[in-house]
């Protein structure tokens, strides 16, 4: 399936933040009883994910106005991070903990929360944490984690706009070590270009460059957030804004980016 992509916002423009000075700063939070996997954010409502559910809340009064549950057979197992692509909500799925790996990505009707079809990675290199529009294509995230698996075998995937694989990253050694028995929960484009990934429970932000063509991923440095790791969301329509979960207290939390 193929989706007509958003203008992005990851090109570093004049005045945009410097990495070495970077902070984030919570603004507000709201609750939102589906916030255990990650959020993702429209220009209207943010959408806090769980395993097998949905919630769609206002962003300017945390009210809930949607919500959405995996149906008895949908295949829906363990939902991860989203995007929102246009009129599409975009997630990340996969059967983690079981083996063989088994990656899709879920669409659904921002407004209405209808799921609309599925996109599935056949033998995927891993289990699909989050996926992230890059220039006509995508940029995804297959993890490993060490209940099942070696973590070092994660991997980045640039693809076209038609699935073709086209460069592969691996994580580099300083982050697999923030990592731990886990991987990258999280992930998306700053201000400043880089990629941004969290990881599964450790209250940071990463930041990486990737090599031209593939390889290993480039260590760029460390932001500290609020949140104790898992997906994050960059908003569209404030840039420098940044929508992370609290997942033992079920909270979405909106940070800012400043110097």
């Amino acid at each position: 399936m193929r989706l007509g992509l958003l203008p992005l916002f990851v090109v570093c423009l004049v005045g945009c933040v410097s990495a070495p000075t970077a902070r984030l700063e919570v603004v507000r939070s709201w609750p939102a009883a589906e916030a255990n996997q990650g959020v993702a954010v429209g220009s209207g409502h943010f959408y806090a994910i769980g395993d097998r559910t949905l919630g769609k809340y206002e962003k300017s009064t945390g009210r809930k106005v949607g919500e959405w549950s995996a149906p008895s057979g949908s295949g829906i197992k363990h939902l991860n991070a989203g995007v929102v692509v246009g009129d599409r909500l975009v997630v990340a799925h996969s059967n983690f903990p079981a083996k063989p790996d088994e990656s899709s990505l879920e669409f659904f009707d921002a407004v209405t929360l209808r799921h609309l079809g599925r996109k599935v990675f056949v033998d995927p290199p891993g289990s699909l944490t989050w996926a992230v529009p890059e220039r006509a294509g995508w940029l995804v995230c297959f993890a490993h984690y060490a209940v099942n698996s070696n973590p070092a075998r994660s991997r980045l995937v640039r693809y076209d706009a038609d699935w073709k694989p086209l460069a592969e990253w691996s994580f580099p050694s300083e982050l697999l070590a923030r990592f731990g028995l886990y991987s990258s929960s999280g992930g998306g484009f700053g201000l400043d270009g880089m990629v941004w990934v969290s990881g599964h429970d450790a209250k940071e932000l990463y930041r990486l460059s990737l090599p031209a063509g593939g390889g290993q991923a480039r260590w760029e440095g460390k932001v500290a957030f609020a949140s104790a790791g898992q997906a994050f969301a960059w908003d569209p329509t404030r840039p420098q804004e940044l929508y992370s979960i609290q997942r033992k207290t079920k909270q979405v939390i909106v940070s800012r980016l400043a110097q």
